[in-house]
């Protein structure tokens, strides 16, 4: 497909791969100001409200980079059309939860649809556009990406307070049925490259991602020293440690370690853990403090962050341009620690919140520096790997991300406290801001511009 030179064609493949990742991206984001209203009507507490979101990213991110590989094996368009109908008939699901439980497991195997969705689009990008062209698109892919997960809680809160938190599930239906039929517009062949899948692998990884998350959770109502919490805490990361034993005896692995020997991509994904891990949990607490101790209605919760929506909208693509010119590490050096003045910026509510002056100056301040960071992040990371590879290559990214969101907000309980009040907030806040801090040291020390991309290494389909 890289060969063919009809614009039209790649606009189409561009709209395409934004829809289809923006579907599962918003629908982690959407959930957050849906929350207190689930819990009412569900009941639970902060460990249901956590299951909800982490049920969700569990599978999500497990289970992203065998759909990596099958993207790659299967062709990026069949595994995206079974993606789409997948997360369309799991979001109705979800939408008829009866229970809590329901809902957790509903969520659960919405994720395991949504795994299909991102790898399988940015490498239509990868394997469509080239050069700086290349970089411009992922800029635009990644802002719609990233506002998604922002703009998700104002849809969420227009959805809670005029109709239901169950239609935050339903709307996933629309945009789902607008891909498939530009789907249907995308002639050109792609049968992918054959081989096999790590099964074992996917086994491994989904159990012990899952039963560290659990212990993680439950640990704030049960305690530490509760079996209820340390046996499946250790049961998980046994097999996160047999997950990566096995990876290096497969002939043909799940997460090729040795992508990792690609000194852009793993310093990369280091700070990408640490950007998405706060990107992840700071909104979320931010979210459900004006909620639940302001006393912000969910559609005001959630047009807080407009502006920063506006900032991926207008900026992400400018910047994205620039890193494929002047290479990327300086704007993912400034680019988190811009975005963590906002954080920090938050230490200064007072007891009565004032938009203007205490929301508005750290919303752009988040939206400017995420603007500056996402689109060289995803242009350095996967600008360094061989183009071939470039399904696993984003699958192992977004499972990055995926899972140090999962992470933070697993560990909300241990660091807020049973229930989100003040001080709480002010924990989350400096957590938030110190991980981002941290990313931007990572890139700035560790990210080279120019570095031309690697030869393929061992994958689950060579």
């Amino acid at each position: 497909m890289t060969a063919e030179p009809t614009t039209s064609v790649q606009r189409r493949v561009l709209i395409v791969a934004i829809l289809a990742s923006f579907v599962a991206f918003l629908d982690g984001a959407v959930i957050n100001v849906a929350l207190p209203a689930i819990d009412r009507e569900l009941g639970g507490g902060l460990p249901l409200q956590q299951w909800v979101v982490d049920g969700y990213l569990v599978t999500l991110g497990s289970l992203i980079l065998i759909a990596g590989s099958l993207s790659d094996v299967f062709g990026r368009k069949r595994v995206l059309y079974a993606g789409l109908v997948g997360f369309g008939i799991t979001s109705l699901l979800c939408a008829f939860a009866p229970s809590g439980v329901f809902l957790v497991v509903a969520r659960a195997l919405q994720g395991v649809t949504g795994a299909l969705l991102v790898p399988s689009s940015l490498a239509l990008i990868i394997s469509t556009f080239s050069g700086a062209a290349q970089a411009k698109a992922i800029g635009r892919w990644t802002a719609w990406t990233g506002v998604a997960m922002i703009a998700g809680p104002v849809l969420g809160g227009i959805f809670v307070d005029t109709l239901s938190w169950r239609w935050v599930f339903v709307i996933n239906v629309v945009p789902i049925a607008v891909t498939l039929a530009l789907m249907l517009t995308l002639k050109e062949p792609d049968k992918g490259m054959g081989g096999r899948v790590d099964v074992l692998g996917a086994v491994l990884g989904s159990l012990g991602l899952a039963g560290t998350v659990y212990g993680l959770i439950e640990q704030g109502p049960d305690g530490w020293g509760s079996p209820r919490v340390l046996i499946p805490l250790i049961a998980g990361l046994v097999l996160l440690a047999a997950f990566f034993f096995w990876q290096t005896r497969a002939k043909r692995p799940m997460l090729p370690l040795g992508l990792f020997r690609v000194h852009n991509f793993w310093v990369g994904n280091i700070a990408t853990a640490l950007v998405y891990g706060a990107l992840a949990f700071g909104p979320l607490m931010v979210t459900l403090y004006l909620q639940q101790v302001v006393g912000f209605a969910a559609t005001a919760a959630g047009l807080v962050f407009i502006p920063s929506t506006i900032c991926m909208l207008l900026l992400s693509g400018f910047f994205g341009s620039l890193a494929g010119r002047h290479g990327p590490r300086l704007f993912m050096a400034i680019g988190p620690m811009i975005a963590a003045c906002g954080f920090l910026w938050l230490l200064m509510l007072g007891p009565d919140v004032s938009y203007l002056f205490n929301l508005l100056p750290a919303v752009l301040l988040f939206g400017v520096g995420l603007s500056i960071t996402v689109a060289p992040l995803t242009a350095a990371i996967l600008g360094s790997i061989h183009p071939a590879q470039a399904g696993i290559g984003s699958a192992v990214n977004n499972a990055v991300s995926r899972i140090a969101g999962l992470i933070t907000v697993a560990l909300a309980g241990l660091i807020i406290g049973e229930q989100l009040d003040r001080a709480g907030l002010d924990r989350a806040m400096l957590c938030t801001a110190l991980l981002l801090l941290i990313g931007g040291v990572v890139s700035a020390i560790g990210i080279r511009n120019r570095e031309p991309a690697a030869a393929p290494v061992q994958t689950a389909i060579d």
